[in-house]
């Protein structure tokens, strides 16, 4: 499936900076500093973060995630995890020089840490105005970020189904696989040129 990209939109650092206040401890942007030898280098370093001048940030390509499985420490720590167990290195892998480098990353369901999503799928299941909150916050998020006409891209099956399932009619909506199953990264990024 081909799709066009929404234009990058022009970030100051008063917005940069309103974002990583109000939602850093659950987003992040799709950039990585560069690896050294090994895959998993830099992931966590968030040090670029610091001056976005040069960075192009785009706010209308959004990468979305079911939950957090931890707690987020740093802002726009999210997706950028260099612990040994972390699959993030795969993400960078995939978008790296592509038109894709720079979207914004977040979570649909918000401050909900589980590891295993079935056991969250189970819980949103039974507790329909708890995934009906989430929905709205997420909404109220693309809104904050400045999104016009975004991009959503969910990682794996269960994020896909709650984004078609109640957002559908108002977005663009693609799926590729979740980072952390078993898809190499090489993989990973051919399902993002796919989309491409």
């Amino acid at each position: 499936m081909s799709i066009l990209m929404p234009m990058a939109m022009a970030i100051s650092i008063e917005k940069f900076e309103e974002i990583k206040l109000k939602y850093g401890n659950m987003s992040s942007w799709a950039i990585w500093k560069e690896k050294d030898i090994k895959e998993k280098s830099k992931i966590g370093d968030l040090s670029l973060f610091e001056n976005i001048t040069n960075l192009k940030l785009n706010p209308n390509i959004i990468f979305i995630g079911l939950n957090i499985s931890q707690k987020i420490i740093k802002p726009f720590g999210n997706f950028h995890s260099d612990s040994s167990t972390s699959h993030d290195y795969k993400i960078r892998y995939a978008l790296e020089n592509t038109q894709y480098w720079g979207g914004y990353m977040t979570d649909i369901i918000k401050d909900f840490e589980e590891k295993a999503s079935g056991n969250l799928m189970k819980y949103i299941n039974n507790n329909q105005l708890f995934l009906e909150e989430n929905i709205k916050l997420f909404e109220e998020e693309l809104k904050f970020i400045g999104s016009v006409n975004p991009i959503l891209i969910a990682f794996g099956n269960d994020c896909y189904k709650i984004l078609i399932k109640n957002l559908k009619n108002k977005y663009k909506i693609c799926k590729i696989s979740h980072y952390s199953s078993s898809i190499t990264k090489e993989k990973l990024r051919l399902e993002i040129e796919k989309i491409i």
